[in-house]
């Protein structure tokens, strides 16, 4: 088992992306935002609006119609591309932004029987620099499970997955306790076995890598136990990467930074009333305590 390393400042602190003060929107990178469906279009709103505020150049939400309608009411500084129902087009316009965007979270929001889901997130996997798998994207069937493993394995660049302790399990396919009571080596496992960056979420947050580093997050707060929570860290994560940071730097600086915006709010608030979309609003405080702030 590798040594366990708690996520503090001064280790974030030297993760934070440069930032010239000549850059320009494209020098900070476009993350796309794969979420959403029609009952479910706060998931992208939240993700976008987190993306938007991580620092990344330009957010782009390619999304149904409804959900393209609730971005473009909430945060009008995202673009907007319209997900065709059409399958051939849908993976045709999906590798097309491939080449345009700098990372992409796709998952969020999207339901597990979304008939394009695997066909997706394979076209990411194989063509997009730096991808989040989140949600939809990782509570497929077992046989849909094991050929996206064997594309996670196929990258590069490792991916990210950001897989609540349920949505483990299922993928492992053991029960939740399991997964609790074995969460360290079951999330370093599984990373080191198929080339990604796993984010384990739970009170207590664990962040794997394929070469074997193991990162905590301990700070609980039950404020963020509300739906929409993986959302913003989903957008907060994949904004960080597409400005050019390694996964398991961005993976870490998202979970700190979404903790300690989320224990801001949450002293100020109180974890009852506090929700989601607040803990955005707080990510001054966030990126203050990891001392990106100037």
């Amino acid at each position: 088992m590798a040594d366990i390393v708690r996520l503090e400042r001064d280790l974030i602190a030297g993760f934070e992306p440069q930032r010239p003060e000549e850059g320009h929107k494209n020098t900070f990178g476009t993350a796309l935002i794969c979420a959403g469906s029609e009952f479910m279009t706060g998931a992208a709103v939240m993700a976008t609006g987190s993306a938007l505020r991580s620092g990344a150049g330009l957010v782009k939400v390619f999304s149904e119609e409804k959900t393209l309608d609730a971005v473009r009411f909430s945060e009008p500084c995202a673009m907007l591309e319209l997900r065709p129902d059409n399958t051939a087009a849908l993976l045709r316009k999906a590798k097309g932004l491939c080449s345009r965007i700098s990372s992409v979270l796709i998952g969020s929001g999207i339901p597990q029987d979304y008939k394009d889901m695997e066909a997706l997130t394979e076209v990411f996997l194989k063509d997009a620099p730096r991808v989040v798998l989140d949600a939809g994207a990782l509570s497929g069937t077992p046989d849909v499970m094991a050929r996206t493993k064997e594309r996670l394995k196929e990258r590069t660049l490792p991916a990210v997955i950001t897989p609540h302790v349920g949505e483990f399990a299922r993928i492992l396919r053991i029960a939740a306790p399991e997964v609790e009571e074995n969460a360290e080596e079951l999330s370093l496992s599984f990373s080191r076995e198929n080339n990604v960056v796993t984010v384990l979420k739970s009170s207590r947050t664990l962040i794997a890598t394929p070469d074997g580093k193991l990162f905590v997050n301990d700070v609980p707060n039950s404020g963020l136990s509300k739906g929409g929570s993986g959302d913003v860290l989903a957008g907060l994560l994949t904004g960080l990467l597409a400005q050019g940071m390694e996964p398991y730097e961005a993976a870490c600086s998202a979970v700190f930074i979404h903790s300690r915006a989320g224990k801001a709010v949450a002293e100020r608030m109180g974890v009852r009333t506090m929700l989601p979309t607040d803990v955005i609003s707080g990510f001054e405080a966030g990126f203050k305590e990891a001392g990106w702030l100037r």
